[in-house]
């Protein structure tokens, strides 16, 4: 194919770079497009006066009719080419292209309409010709657009080959995902249905695909289409929706996959076809809060940020989102120097561990502490540094009390030195009616914070959440590890039941508290229901297809068979998010701590624990389909 090209100066270097200009054959549909107005012009005044006179009009009126027409078809090519319309402006049928054409068509009406009603009488041309054209005019080129469109979708729509596919919901996602999907001939995806519970898109008819039935008759629908595949694009699907929608599509035989967040798609990190297929950490999780980025901005944007154990899960990720909301320095603290290169390199892109940004530092050690927050002066600091797994904290109690109280008394008193306006310290569900090392030790913390917002009237507040989905030696890998490695799965009870959050809800939460916390506030999130532990072992092995057994081991020492967020004797209220609730830790000052109380009240209180040992259980990928949590 012949292609015009074009010599233009490449604005980085100066270099001449060759760009395709404009083809032969796209300079011939772009005129094919004006001869077609052209033409329309021409038989929509034609087809007016011709209605006026019932066909009867004298010869003399029909040339200066023609004649009209042809001026105005003249002024149609003229107009369309000075505005661009017949130079590739809009795309040839879309509705920008409709509304200047439509534009200049009523322009031409009302121009030579005038000039017609001035000297009709002389021509023996009727006076409202032009204006009786032009509802045929626009209804021609409108037409002749549409069918174009018509021909060019069908050319378009993905082959029989492709996979057919049922889309959940049918809103902004699945309008996107479809009309990526449907102008695709190379898309391996094929869709035959749409699926919502919105009795007014009952009978919808989107991007040429149809409603055929509510969510709840999904295996209906799939035998009914013939569809393999069911795809959720929902803004709103949490967790328990997707159980639901997962476990009928599976039984009719069709896998189940996942579009990208709505926030995703907005930000352009993915793009609507990006489906991918549902993973447990989409049934066992959530969607992330809804997150006020102007408060966020007001209170981290230009001001110097340090993160403690910025080298863990949690910690990097903070990293990672806090970089985005522009602080004037974020500083990343750990003692694991691997962990502070991951997050390094989630946030500047490289390793190096060569600059200022990354500090290698304990958090027990109170003079380094010291030196750091006076040398480097943070004005907003996330404590995330912890010791955090429970069995090993209750063989050795004494390191939770060293990193979890004393380490997060190093850093609140270093903050409160320094003058750090909003420290969050980063706690955990197991605070709440502790019963465990790490339970206690954290609830202690959550004390001390709340005795430096009282010592400083700052906005210095706890946040805890539950069970972190993909953290590092949280259950998720670990269970992955086993089930790759053909290892059978250990639950500790069959009853056991834990909440769940994915790493991003998690820190969107503790940058949100920085934000709404008020001094000495707990806050809490909404998390739903909790998950049965054999529920989530039995869908993994499900998924991975493999015949593995599950272990029961009993509970282990200070292990609760069910967490729960809110202690007994905590008063919920949500002032600011329909889904963070608040509450207060009672101030302890630092000279109030005792550890050997604190050991003696911990090992004192009864354990809701039962280590007996349940015998091995084998349970094959087919029995696990009727379990629901």
């Amino acid at each position: 194919m012949k292609t015009d090209r074009t010599d233009v100066a490449a604005p980085a270097t100066g270099e001449i770079a060759v760009m395709p200009a404009v083809t032969v054959a796209q300079r011939r549909r772009r005129a094919a497009a004006a001869a077609v107005d052209a033409v329309a012009w021409g038989l929509g005044v034609l087809l007016a006066v011709a209605l006026r006179f019932e066909f009867t009009m004298p010869p003399r009126g029909w040339l200066a009719t023609i004649v009209l027409a042809l001026i105005a078809a003249a002024i149609q090519v003229a107009v369309g080419y000075a505005t661009k319309l017949y130079r590739g402006r809009h795309t040839y049928g879309s509705f920008d292209e409709v509304r200047l054409l439509s534009i200049i068509v009523i322009a031409i009406t009302a121009v030579l309409g005038l000039v017609v009603m001035a000297v009709g009488n002389f021509v023996s041309v009727p006076r409202g010709t032009m204006f009786l054209a032009a509802p045929f005019v626009l209804l021609l080129m409108f037409g002749v657009r549409y069918l174009a469109r018509l021909m060019l979708d069908r050319s378009r729509k993905p082959g029989d080959d492709a996979e057919p596919a049922l889309i959940v919901g049918a809103g902004y996602i699945a309008d996107k995902l479809l009309h990526n999907i449907t102008t695709d001939p190379t898309s391996p995806i094929r869709p035959v249905g749409l699926l919502d519970d919105d009795p007014a898109k009952k009978n919808l008819v989107l991007r040429g695909v149809p409603v055929v039935g509510r969510t709840a008759k999904v295996a209906e629908a799939v035998k009914r289409t013939g569809a393999t595949m069911v795809i959720v694009a929902m803004t709103q699907a949490d967790s328990v929706v997707l159980r639901k929608i997962s476990d009928r599509a599976e039984s009719a035989g069709a896998r189940v996959a996942v579009t990208p967040s709505l926030n995703a798609l907005m930000s352009g990190e993915q793009a609507a076809t990006d489906v991918r297929d549902i993973s447990i950490e989409d049934l066992i999780g959530r969607h992330a809060v809804d997150t006020n980025v102007e408060l966020i901005a007001g209170y981290v944007t230009g001001k110097r940020v340090l993160v403690t154990g910025a080298g863990g899960s949690i910690g990097s990720e903070l990293c990672r989102q806090l970089s985005k909301f522009g602080p004037a320095e974020l500083m990343m603290l750990d003692r694991d120097e691997t962990g502070l290169q991951i997050a390094q390199l989630g946030v500047s892109g490289h390793g190096l561990l060569n600059n200022r940004d990354v500090i290698l530092a304990n958090i027990r050690d109170a003079d380094v502490i010291n030196g750091i927050f006076d040398d480097r002066r943070p004005e907003v600091v996330f404590h995330a540094a912890a010791l955090k797994h429970l069995p090993m904290l209750e063989q050795y109690p004494d390191e939770g009390w060293k990193t979890n109280v004393l380490g997060s008394l190093n850093v609140l008193n270093a903050a409160r030195r320094v003058g750090v306006t909003h420290f969050v310290n980063v706690s955990t569900d197991k605070a709440a009616n502790p019963t465990s090392v790490l339970g206690h030790s954290k609830r202690v913390a959550e004390k001390l914070t709340a005795w430096a917002a009282r010592e400083t009237g700052m906005h210095y507040v706890s946040v805890r959440f539950g069970n972190v989905i993909g953290s590092r030696g949280s259950m998720l890998p670990t269970f992955q590890t086993l089930i790759r490695e053909g290892k059978p799965l250990t639950v500790t009870h069959p009853e056991a039941t834990r909440y769940f959050m994915t790493i991003p809800e998690a820190c969107q939460l503790v940058i949100q508290a920085g934000g709404i916390g008020r001094p000495g506030e707990v806050l809490i999130l909404d998390m739903g229901e909790p998950v049965s532990i054999l529920e989530v072992a039995k869908r993994m092995i499900a998924m991975s297809g493999k015949n593995i057994e599950i272990i029961f081991t009993g509970l282990r020492h200070g292990e609760k068979l069910h967490e729960v967020l809110v202690g007994s004797n905590e008063d919920l209220e949500r002032p600011f998010h329909p889904k963070i609730s608040h509450t207060h830790a009672d101030p302890i000052a630092p000279e109030k701590l005792d550890k050997a109380g604190w050991e003696a009240r911990m090992f004192a209180e009864p354990r809701d624990n039962d280590t007996s040992i349940i015998e091995p259980i084998r349970l094959p990928p087919a029995q696990n389909e009727d379990f629901v949590p």
